[in-house]
């Protein structure tokens, strides 16, 4: 017989290759091909694989019914979800070590332990650790079954025997298949207990949750077609002042557009059910200090207020530089240029430094004129009015463009008693706390009567 055979995959891209590469053709990353075993077929094909259904049918006779989502019990994850967990299922959540994924997934075991049968596949802990975490958060543990194997055909059969309605496997990285001859966490053994799991869940009418370690880069580590596998792909985000932000970044049952997000106590993760103001400083009436914008963010079904920070100072070495890791360096850039060539602001002998107050990271292009305003502000040291909210997409030609949920926007600014809004030319929106401007130089004009008429 033939012996195992050598490859090499991409784990960034999934490509194939005969011999090892410093360089990926398919992609370009550079490193991150990793040797696998192939075992020959006779071999590989006595794996047993679950059969979703043995008769065909058309789509037309396919039952859907309203039990196939429940309830977490979990505002902000149910958010995150599209209105709750599907059954069946299979969800990847990754996220730094520490910052919280396995505390939510006992969480959530203890919460829907009530509706049926749960199960919890610890590859990392022993049952003794995970006890005391519960007690700590003070979570019934009564109704959650615990299982402590790496071994793949094992825990299968465990799940066909408990028939839970709910499991969670922490981590991925732990499992092993007898029919893969390499180490946990290797490409080959993560793609292939991740299939027959996910294959599982689905012929079981199981929800299957997935714990997957991430790189240094924050991405999630292992073969890139684990996350074309499972139904949803779920990132947790740690931002200051102990907040953590759980996005969706697939989602075959909803929206990807949603965010959750949590406050990490005693107790574990809480949902913060009203953001309006989680993201503003508390700061007492009076002037706001220079290079500080106020901007309305919408984020899904939900909008909310952040802060803008922007300081520039002189750089040193006659060279300047950005540091910004809350809002993309290269919109940064792009912005400063602008306010160069249409606001005759000199920025290119300065260091700039731009934050997000609250730590969460902002892509939508709304926030450019209160980025823009921020940049303003913090170079010629003149504080923006303090109830000003302002959003805009900004051209290259220096135009403030609109945006997407205008209304919304100003609704939410007002409600919470922002009562000047700076906002693109529009017509019909808005009202008397409503000023329009058409460029970044008329933006600065009115900034600045507002800023004298307060």
């Amino acid at each position: 017989m033939k012996g195992p055979q050598t490859r090499f995959v991409c784990t960034s891209c999934g490509r194939v290759e005969s011999k090892w590469l410093g360089r990926c053709p398919g992609c370009g990353a550079w490193n991150s091909f990793e040797e696998e075993k192939v075992m020959p077929s006779s071999v590989s094909s006595t794996q047993a694989v679950p059969v979703l259904d043995e008769k065909l049918k058309t789509l037309a006779d396919v039952v859907v019914t309203s039990a196939s989502r429940f309830e977490s019990g979990i505002s902000e994850l149910d958010r995150v979800l599209g209105g709750g967990i599907m059954r069946p299922s299979s969800v990847l959540v990754g996220g730094e070590p520490g910052i919280g994924k396995s505390t939510l997934m006992l969480q959530l075991l203890s919460s829907c332990a009530s509706s049926g049968p749960v199960l919890y596949v610890s590859g990392e802990e022993s049952p003794s650790q995970i006890k005391l975490r519960g007690e700590r958060l003070g979570l019934d543990l009564k109704q959650i079954k615990i299982f402590c194997d790496t071994r793949l055909e094992v825990l299968m059969d465990v799940i066909e025997r408990l028939m839970p309605s709910l499991v969670v496997i922490d981590s991925l990285q732990t499992l092993t298949s007898s029919s893969v001859n390499s180490i946990a966490g290797s490409v080959n053994q993560m793609r292939s207990c991740c299939m027959s799991l996910s294959l599982l869940a689905k012929a079981k009418n199981i929800a299957m949750f997935f714990i997957g370690h991430v790189t240094k880069d924050g991405v999630l580590a292992g073969p890139k077609i684990v996350e074309h596998l499972v139904d949803t792909v779920l990132y947790f985000e740690s931002a200051q002042t102990g907040v953590r932000i759980l996005r969706s970044i697939k989602n075959r049952f909803g929206s990807v557009d949603e965010i959750g997000i949590f406050r990490m106590d005693q107790k574990g993760l809480s949902a913060v059910k009203d953001p309006s103001l989680f993201f503003i400083s508390d700061r007492e009436a009076g002037e706001l200090p220079s290079g500080i914008a106020y901007t309305a963010v919408t984020e899904g079904s939900r909008t909310f207020l952040v802060e803008i920070q922007a300081l520039a100072v002189p750089c040193k070495g006659g060279l300047s530089r950005v540091y910004s890791d809350r809002i993309d360096s290269a919109r940064v850039n792009r912005i400063a240029a602008v306010l160069e060539r249409h606001a005759g602001l000199t920025l290119s002998d300065c260091d700039v430094y731009i934050n997000v107050a609250g730590g969460i990271r902002i892509n939508e292009v709304s926030i450019e004129l209160a980025l823009a305003l921020a940049l303003w502000s913090a170079k010629t040291n003149t504080p923006l009015y303090e109830k000003q909210v302002c959003f805009g997409e900004l051209s290259l030609a220096g135009e403030v463009r609109p945006v997407s949920f205008l209304e919304r926007r100003i609704k939410t600014s007002v409600e919470l008693g922002y009562n000047k809004i700076l906002a693109p030319v529009t017509e019909g929106e808005g009202g008397k706390s409503v000023s329009s401007c058409r460029n970044i130089r008329q933006a600065i004009i009115i900034s600045k009567a507002l800023r004298k008429q307060s």
